[in-house]
Formats: C-alpha cells, sequence, structure tokens
C-alpha cells in the first residue's frame, strides 16, 4: 500500500483526546434477549469480533451465564472495545447490557483526534494493530477512501486509537507501521525483508517455555524396548531419524558439516517454499513431525494429549507463522536484546503413570519446541541494526554421536554488510555495482567429555580473523592454551590472517557487547 493516511477530526476538535465513559456504558442488543442475565446478576462476556458503522460499533459477544453456559449475542456500542476485551455485564431491560467492570487497558483507551508532535515528533515511527476496517461511500470522481481504527502499541500514546482514512484497505488484525508527517497526516510504510518484532518474540517466549534439550530424546529412543506398542512404522520413523545423526567426522569436513547444518531442521519451511520434496531430503524437524504422527495413534484413548498436541499444532503451523512474520522489524523501535545462546538444556522428568510412548511423544513435542527456539531467535536477530547495517542470523543445533554418547552442537551464524566507503555514492546504479564488505561472525558451544563445556567465538573481515575459546574446566582451558600456538599457524596456511587468538576459562560475558565485538567495531569505524 502507497499513499498518505489520514486522521480525521471527531467532532470535539478543541480536545486532544476523547476519553469513553467506560463503567455504565451501555450495549444496544441487535436482538433484545428478555431475562439473558437475571436482576441483579452479572456476567462475564469477552468481545469476539468487532466492526466499525459509522459513529457505532458492532459487537460480537460471548457470554458466560450462570452455571457455565455461554452464548453469542450481537450489539452495538459507541466506543470501540477490542476483540478479547474482558468484560463483566448486567441487563437493565431486554436491548440493553450495561458494562460494570473492564480491564485496565481498555478503559485507558483514548481515541485521537491529532498526534501531539511533541510526544511524536515528525518522522517518528509508529506501530499499531488494526482493529476495523471499512470502505466509506464513495463520491464521484474521487478515489476510494477506507476508515479504519488502529491501536497503538508503541510510543507514549500506547494504548491509544487512531481513526484514520487511507486510499487503500487494512486488513484486521495486522500490525500497521506508519510514519508521523504532521499532527493529522501519517506515512504508510511498507513491509520489507524484516520480521515483526513483537510476535516473534511473543511466539519465541512460549516456545523457549516448551522446550526440551534433543539429546535427552534421542537416548529415550536409542532405549525404546521392542514391544507390541512398538509398531513397525514407528519403529522405521526411530531407525530413520537416528540414522540421520551425524558423528564428529563427519562434521570435520566442510561438506559433511554443510549436510549436517541443512539436515538440522531450520530450513523445514525453506525447503518446502522452494518446493523440495522433504521425503528426498533428510531434515531433523520432519523426522521430529513424522515421530509425532506415528506416537499419537498408537497412545491408549484415556491418554491426556492436551498440551502434547498443542504443541504439534503450533509445529505445523510454524511455516504460515513465519512468513507472516516477515514484516516490521527494527521499523518501529529499538531491536531487543537476543536471546541469550546458547539454548540452557531442559530435561522433561516422566511423570507419574505416564507411559513410555506418552513420555516419547512429550519429549519429541519438546524437541520441535527447540528447534523453533531457534529458528524464532534468528528471526530476531536478523533486521537492521542501529547504524542501518544488514545483519542475517542463522542459530541452529546438530546432535553429533561422540562415541556412545549423543553431543549436542549449538551453532550461530551471522553474516553483517558493511558499508566499504564512509561516504556512500549517491547514484543507484554506483551503489548497485560497489561490492560491499562482509562481516561475519560464528559461535559454538558444546559440552563433550572430557573436556566439558566449550565455547567458541570467531570474526571474519576481509580475510581477517579474530577467534576467543572459553573453557569451563581449568584442565582444558591449558590443554587448548597449550596449541594455540599450533593452530595459528594451522589458520595461516589456509591463508587467513589471524590477528586474536585466546583461551579463557569460564563462559563468555553476556550482554550486546563483548570484548571481542567491541574490538571489532574499533577496528572497522
Amino acid at each position: 500500500m502507497t499513499g498518505d493516511m489520514n486522521i480525521p477530526p471527531l467532532p470535539q476538535p478543541t480536545a486532544a483526546t476523547r476519553m469513553p465513559a467506560v463503567s455504565g456504558e451501555l450495549l444496544k442488543l441487535l436482538v433484545p434477549a428478555e431475562g439473558l442475565i437475571r436482576s441483579g446478576q452479572t456476567a462475564q462476556a469477552e468481545v469476539l469480533s468487532l466492526k466499525q458503522a459509522d459513529q457505532t460499533f458492532q459487537l460480537l459477544l460471548k457470554v458466560t451465564l450462570e452455571g457455565g453456559r455461554q452464548t453469542t449475542v450481537q450489539a452495538t456500542s459507541t466506543q470501540p472495545l477490542p476483540q478479547g476485551t474482558s468484560l463483566a455485564v448486567t441487563q437493565p431491560s431486554a436491548s440493553n447490557l450495561a458494562i460494570t467492570v473492564q480491564q485496565a487497558i481498555v478503559s485507558s483507551v483514548a481515541t485521537l483526534t491529532r498526534l501531539d508532535t511533541a510526544q511524536m515528533p515528525v518522522g517518528t515511527l509508529l506501530q499499531g494493530k488494526v482493529l476495523t476496517s471499512q470502505a466509506l461511500p464513495t463520491v464521484p470522481g474521487q478515489p476510494a477512501v477506507y476508515r479504519s481504527l488502529v491501536n497503538l502499541v508503541n510510543t507514549a500514546q500506547a494504548g491509544s486509537t487512531l481513526d484514520i482514512d487511507s486510499p487503500q484497505p487494512l486488513r484486521v488484525g495486522t500490525l500497521l507501521s506508519a510514519q508521523v508527517q504532521d499532527a493529522q497526516t501519517l506515512k504508510f510504510v511498507p513491509l520489507s525483508n524484516r520480521q515483526e518484532q513483537l510476535a516473534v518474540s511473543q511466539q519465541l517466549v512460549t516456545q523457549i517455555s516448551r522446550q526440551g534439550s534433543l539429546d535427552n530424546l534421542i537416548s529415550a529412543l536409542q532405549n525404546l524396548p521392542a514391544t507390541d506398542d512398538t509398531g513397525a512404522e514407528l519403529r522405521a520413523a526411530v531407525t530413520r531419524l537416528l540414522a540421520g545423526l551425524p558423528d564428529a567426522q563427519q562434521l570435520s569436513s566442510p561438506k559433511g558439516l554443510a549436510q549436517a547444518m541443512a539436515a538440522s531442521g531450520v530450513f523445514l519451511e525453506s525447503k518446502l517454499l522452494a518446493g523440495q520434496p522433504p521425503a528426498l531430503v533428510p531434515d531433523m524437524k520432519s523426522d521430529l513431525l513424522k515421530l509425532i504422527a506415528q506416537l499419537t495413534p498408537a497412545l491408549p484413548a484415556s491418554t491426556n494429549l492436551g498440551a502434547i498436541i498443542a504443541a504439534n499444532t503450533l509445529a505445523q503451523a510454524l511455516p504460515s507463522f513465519v512468513r507472516s512474520a516477515l514484516g516490521m522489524l527494527g521499523q518501529v523501535s529499538a531491536k531487543p536484546p537476543p536471546t541469550s545462546f546458547p539454548l540452557p538444556s531442559r530435561l522433561l522428568k516422566e511423570q507419574d503413570e505416564e507411559g513410555d510412548l506418552e513420555h516419547l511423544l512429550r519429549l519429541a513435542a519438546a524437541a520441535v519446541s527447540r528447534l523453533q527456539s531457534h529458528q524464532l531467535s534468528s528471526l530476531e536477530q536478523t533486521g537492521l541494526t542501529d547504524d542501518g547495517r544488514l545483519m542475517s542470523t542463522w542459530q541452529l543445533e546438530i546432535p553429533m554421536r561422540n562415541l556412545q554418547d549423543i553431543v549436542p552442537l549449538q551453532v550461530k551464524l551471522q553474516r553483517e554488510e558493511t558499508p566499504s566507503r564512509e561516504h556512500p555514492p549517491e547514484r543507484k546504479e554506483e551503489r548497485e555495482r560497489e561490492p560491499k564488505q562482509q562481516l561475519w561472525r560464528v559461535e559454538l558451544a558444546f559440552d563433550m567429555e572430557p573436556l566439558g563445556p566449550l565455547q567458541v567465538q570467531a570474526q571474519l573481515l576481509s580475510g581477517s580473523l579474530s577467534s576467543q575459546l572459553w573453557a569451563e574446566r581449568p584442565y582444558t582451558a591449558r590443554l587448548i592454551e597449550s596449541n594455540l600456538k599450533a593452530l595459528r599457524e594451522r589458520l595461516l596456511d589456509c591463508g587467513l590472517d589471524v590477528s586474536e587468538l585466546d583461551c579463557h576459562l569460564g563462559i563468555p560475558p553476556q550482554g550486546p557487547k563483548t570484548r571481542l565485538e567491541q574490538r571489532w567495531v574499533d577496528e572497522t569505524a
């Protein structure tokens, strides 16, 4: 969509905002319902949908009556009550409902007649959720105009409602990004290849709370007894998943490492969008979903699968979420601090009266959530930096065989495109021909006996390499320190210019800037 969006003035032009009278607000029922709520009683209601009709708003309410019985009613209101709003209502007459209590967030809603440029200066990027959208009556010879209600979710006016006119319809429920032009005008900011920051962050919190370590699942699969419950198809799914696990020798070659990263499960949605049949290409996430599909019918009918099925449903819905998430990360507010790396290990204990297959299903669902946590972490950290450089992030986890053990190898790759000159050329043709410098960051994290937990950070720019290693065991730190000279020589033989190579005891410093990252900024400023 292109063009400006205008804020039409409300009937009270002297007031900058209009506060709704929430308590005692009457909702007029479109179909009168005698005795819906008994006199003196209060019922809980939830707004299922909201539609604007001229100066009023049509609501679809789900009302929970005495005894838990639920019904839906249609009503009109003079105030925009967003979808999902919880209300407590009474019925003073057959044709009306009266609001007695409302969520605090809704009671603070203000409908703006103009933007306060003192709080939101010209150029400020606003983000809001579209509540309603409708076409206004057409005027012969004039372009179509669509009126929408948008609830602001950022800036000092968060929670306020904008009533805006736009040249094209806005899809209800989407997040809108616009730039302040003046007190009455907003300029639509088109979507780019960045992510919708709010949705990604919320989904990431949900996935991390559900995730479980991959090695916990793999150990359970290796010890799965061959009983009548484990049918041939289930055993085949388990065998296929275990056979795809690489070992340290495979990961030591460039080709083997590339294959293992491609099969880690992080790129499943990209493969599907590219039209690659998942059955022909090994993929950890695809194998996990197939395993879940084989486990579900094998469980007893009495099994409580609520949380497991919820996780599985989200796993199947993630590709559409990832596509819809491509949007507005970094356009509205500062980029949030990235999720900590590496992801912490999390083991799920077997619950009482839980069978082997039910526990295995919980582990598989948790493993899918862990893969999705890596995917969402990649989305969260992909976008524009504060100084306008494009950063792409790929975060993944590879279960690696180490003799009889399974060692989860966590990997994070970041590519940052940096301008090659302090003053970029003004002409578009020159900018496109100008080569861009790429700063690569690589982080590794794994726990392998007898070395213990290890983390590696490396950065590469124009053939110059800088790297630091952290070991939590003193013996391992001394061992690595004694071999750094040989490692430096091997890196030099590969044609790299090694500027820094150190080993430390402990873990890397936490925060947006480590000592290594700050040094790179100083060198390339």
